[in-house]
């Protein structure tokens, strides 16, 4: 068997027991898998992987793994975010690209300012935290995250980096920077608790629920967050939060009454993703 014909086979089944399964995306996490377990990079496969016994079947194992919708990150230990890679696995959310826009935004809002204080509430994984410091060397970070095993994922992600990692409650931590931070930045849980049906299996069967559900509206995460955030921020500070893109109203609705500058923001697909909001 060539090299190549060996590659496009093992890819060919894959792909196939992948939209069996309902697999979002099934080559690509064919490829991806494949590449993770050779080394080969995925525009390369066809021609350059020649897996050995061992690989293969770990390949299959990781294929049947995905069929059953464990995470793609969760299978290989790993998930980009913006220009940092972290580690994560079970009990731990898997940060996805549409949080990069946000970060972004965090990250931007904290360039304006000299030595600037931001926090990160929620952070899981730490991707938000990870990225403001990778990117803004002369910001103090603080996160905070409730859940004990995403702590755990959190705790190896920002070893090392000078962030002052938290356990404890996100809406009552950091009572020693009250009226001192520059940005508040979170990406809370915001799926309303009777939208079981709705989320894919990858989140609502692997992802810690503490990170997915908040009330009846999807709201009550939001609501503390905005409480919170009035309490930390310097005046003239400024807040950030994730939301679902059926709340692109609901959510700044949240922060109008006492905030300045509420808007929404839009991800890449043009769907209502976050808010944003300062304080007066």
């Amino acid at each position: 068997m060539s090299v190549r014909s060996q590659a496009e086979r093992l890819l060919q089944s894959a792909t196939q027991e992948l939209t069996t399964a309902g697999v979002p995306s099934p080559r690509v996490d064919a490829e991806l898998l494949l590449s993770h377990v050779t080394g080969v990079p995925r525009g390369m496969l066809t021609t350059r992987a020649h897996p050995h016994e061992m690989q293969r079947r770990t390949y299959l194992e990781m294929i049947a793994a995905r069929a059953r919708r464990v995470p793609l990150q969760h299978i290989t230990g790993s998930a980009a975010f913006r220009y940092v890679d972290l580690e994560v696995g079970p009990g731990v959310f898997v940060p996805r690209p549409e949080t990069e826009e946000l970060a972004g935004w965090a990250i931007e809002r904290a360039m304006t300012v000299d030595a600037p204080v931001v926090v990160d509430l929620c952070t899981g994984s730490g991707a938000i935290a990870l990225s403001v410091v990778h990117e803004v060397p002369q910001a103090r970070v603080h996160a905070v995250e409730l859940d004990a095993s995403a702590h755990g994922w959190a705790e190896r992600n920002l070893l090392g980096t000078g962030v002052d990692l938290r356990l404890g409650d996100a809406f009552e931590a950091f009572g020693d920077l009250d009226g001192a931070v520059d940005v508040v930045v979170c990406n809370p849980p915001y799926i309303p608790l009777d939208a079981w049906e709705s989320v894919a299996p990858e989140a609502r069967d692997h992802d810690p629920s503490l990170a997915l559900w908040s009330g009846d509206d999807g709201l009550d995460a939001m609501r503390a967050l905005e409480l919170v955030a009035w309490r930390l921020l310097r005046p003239g500070g400024v807040v950030g939060a994730e939301h679902a893109d059926a709340q692109g109203e609901s959510a700044p609705a949240v922060f109008v009454p006492r905030w300045r500058d509420v808007r929404d923001h839009a991800d890449l697909s043009g769907r209502p993703r976050y808010v944003t909001a300062t304080h007066p």
